[in-house]
């Protein structure tokens, strides 16, 4: 028997790991404990002038079949300088394929052809918010881990905004990360 108390079943419990994972061929997943409510995460994916603080900014059709249009600023997600030799703008469009507001979202990403989905879970637990993001049709294992420290990246920024904490560095966490993932995810 543990002498530290019980957590009432209210108060969120953190993801057993920080870390993503592949729960599929090809499929990367990944979880975050945010604070709520749920309707203000839901904003922060969906608003495009939310979404911009931690993603990428554009227009979002919110309904099934709606267009997207993804804009990445990623010299506007930290203070940090965009490093020479990385793209500062990057664009990406797709097409809605499941809304659920305030609880799913699942989109294509890119080219219809080779396009991979991803998926966002919204689940209130108490004062706090389970996110789950998972990523589909990821192909190469190269791709792989450059989205997975891209989702990683986003994440923290967001969790950094959410919290009222100072932002990390885009461009230096997703290099850490990177490197991270690609130990993790080696085949």
């Amino acid at each position: 028997m543990s002498d530290e108390p019980e957590k009432p079943d209210d108060e969120p419990k953190q993801a057993a790991d920080e870390y993503g994972a592949v729960s599929e061929r090809g499929t990367f997943r990944i979880e975050r404990v945010l604070p709520g409510p749920i309707e203000r995460i839901w904003a922060y994916l969906t608003d495009p002038e939310k979404r911009r603080k931690s993603f990428a900014t554009g227009p979002m059709d919110l309904r099934t079949g709606g267009q997207i249009e993804l804009k990445f600023r990623f010299a506007d997600l930290s203070p940090e300088k965009t490093p020479p030799g990385q793209d500062e703008k990057c664009e990406v469009y797709g097409r809605i394929t499941q809304c659920d507001p305030p609880r799913l979202l699942s989109y294509t990403w890119g080219n219809e052809q080779n396009a991979s989905e991803v998926t966002f879970e919204l689940k209130q637990r108490g004062k706090s918010v389970l996110l789950v993001v998972t990523h589909r049709r990821l192909g190469d294992p190269g791709k792989l881990v450059r989205v997975a420290s891209g989702w990683h990246t986003h994440l923290g920024i967001l969790t950094d905004h959410l919290s009222g904490l100072e932002l990390r560095p885009f461009w230096a966490a997703k290099a850490r990360m990177q490197e991270e993932y690609g130990k993790r995810l080696a085949t």
